[in-house]
């Protein structure tokens, strides 16, 4: 089966044909940097990064650019996000900047997010942004007010067509404050003229001022990817007016087709509710790691498909995390076994079992990345190693070895849910090793015939979801 994506542009699910085979180009809108980043930036960039992952491992060479927005995205009230917050810290625009841009990365990092190969700034492009605005000014695209300009809506008859959005039934005020200045409510502002407080500001032909939000990506993408590059990504709350003004400048301004393949994530709730400042119900991704382990987090991502809405709770997290212990529980268990396993070569029924697992976990992902799919491959993998292990065992290290790098690779290299022994997060480290210290206490105490305390340290673990199995090697603990 070849890989099909869900093209929100076309509405319906196509084959992938890059526009040059065996590369793909891909640009993900990247985070407006004025503060941390939450557990919906994490529900899109954990999905973007399991994309790319994917795409690598089935053989292409992907080119992955992802923007950093740090000037321009300017609030409903005429208000840039950025001299906002540093208003509210007594800091300067850049300080603010660079503190987000600096914890952005920490925390995807934190996540397992592999970083992409280009972010570029919204700052460091105001030349290519200027030129590009040229173009639709020159284009009869775009019209000067008083040192601002303005994209002219009415000039691009395809402009919705991503959204849905029909011109006239645009009502004053959507989204973004109307000024009188514009011809209409819906053009939208390539370059702003500064008032004299606003501190972020560049010369350019028409006033000292500023971009918009939306010029941004268009101008970095082309500087990257070119005027048509094979895959758009984002946030679906960003399909309008972003994604759409995205569309319009770029392909009015060369006059070619902008990105191929738009795919957007769904939005993700806290508790059913939307996240809100106002309302007090956001959580950053820095307090989620505090309370779970970031496998867990990404196990929890990746139980909904991309492009679904999901709410995220201490249940759902909960529960995600029982699944993760499930396959981490497996993994260890086979790496421990290996470390005494004798020489041998693979069973041919182990080699038959990984090969299937393989093929459909394959087989899920190229359904447009199907990652609930995909993980539901891998637990069905455990349920049978762990009965492999438990009930026709020793295993030689061929069988082993076998087992432990089809989780790596699959499990780790894509998911990125199983790290290496080595990189195992602190917190399953320290799991493990309280568990196994009960076992051996438990242990001493069945050598001194204290069966109360044995039976006390089984039934207690056993509350806690932790199943204790006498075996004539020892006992093993697995989740309940």
């Amino acid at each position: 089966m070849s890989l099909k994506i869900y093209n929100v542009l076309s509405r319906k699910k196509e084959e992938f044909v890059p526009l040059t085979e065996g590369k793909v180009n891909m640009y993900v809108c990247g985070p407006t940097v004025y503060d941390d980043s939450h557990v919906g930036h994490g529900k899109t960039y954990v999905g973007f990064d399991v994309i790319v992952r994917y795409l690598r491992y089935i053989g292409y060479d992907v080119l992955y650019v992802q923007n950093i927005t740090d000037v321009g995205h300017i609030l409903d009230t005429g208000e840039d996000r950025i001299l906002k917050k540093a208003r509210q810290l007594s800091a300067g625009p850049m300080q603010v900047v660079e503190t987000y841009t600096r914890h952005y990365f920490e925390d995807m990092d934190a996540l397992g997010v592999q970083r992409p190969d280009i972010s570029p700034r919204a700052s460091a492009h105001i030349p290519d942004q200027i030129a590009m605005i040229e173009q639709l000014i020159a284009a009869e695209h775009a019209y000067i007010v008083d040192g601002s300009v303005y994209f002219d809506v009415s000039s691009f008859p395809e402009y919705g067509k991503l959204s849905g959005r029909i011109i006239e039934d645009l009502e004053e005020g959507a989204r973004v404050t109307v000024r009188e200045e514009k011809n209409h409510p819906a053009d939208f502002a390539l370059w702003k003229k500064a008032d004299p407080e606003h501190v972020l500001r560049w010369p350019s032909p028409w006033s000292e001022g500023f971009p918009g939000w939306h010029i941004e990506c268009s101008a970095m993408s082309n500087k990257y990817l070119g005027q048509t590059f094979d895959i758009h990504g984002g946030g679906i709350d960003n399909i309008f007016p972003h994604n759409e003004c995205e569309i319009a400048q770029s392909e009015a301004a060369h006059g070619e087709p902008f990105a191929r393949y738009w795919m957007l994530t769904g939005s993700l709730t806290l508790d059913g509710i939307k996240m809100s400042k106002s309302l007090g119900n956001t959580l950053t991704i820095r307090d989620a790691l505090a309370k779970w382990r970031p496998e867990a987090i990404r196990a929890f991502i990746l139980s909904s498909h991309y492009g679904s809405p999901i709410d995220f709770s201490d249940t759902a997290v909960e529960a995600a995390n029982k699944g993760w212990q499930r396959l981490w529980g497996a993994v260890s268990l086979v790496r421990e076994q290996l470390r005494t396993a004798s020489a041998g070569d693979p069973a041919p029924d182990v080699l038959a079992l990984l090969d299937k697992t393989k093929a459909d976990f394959i087989e899920k992902m190229n359904d447009d990345f199907n990652a609930p799919a995909a993980m539901a491959v891998l637990q069905e993998l455990t349920r049978q190693v762990n009965t492999l292990l438990n009930e026709h065992g020793p295993h030689t290290d061929g069988t082993l070895s076998a087992i432990n790098a089809l989780y790596h690779e699959l499990g780790g290299d894509v998911l990125g849910i199983i790290p290496e022994q080595a990189d195992a997060s602190a917190s399953a480290e320290r799991e493990d090793g309280l568990i196994r210290l009960l076992i051996n206490l438990r242990a001493q105490a069945r050598a001194n015939k204290d069966w109360a305390v044995s039976d006390q340290i089984r039934d207690q673990l056993k509350a806690l979801g932790i199943i204790l199995e006498d075996r004539a090697d020892g006992t093993i603990w697995k989740l309940e």
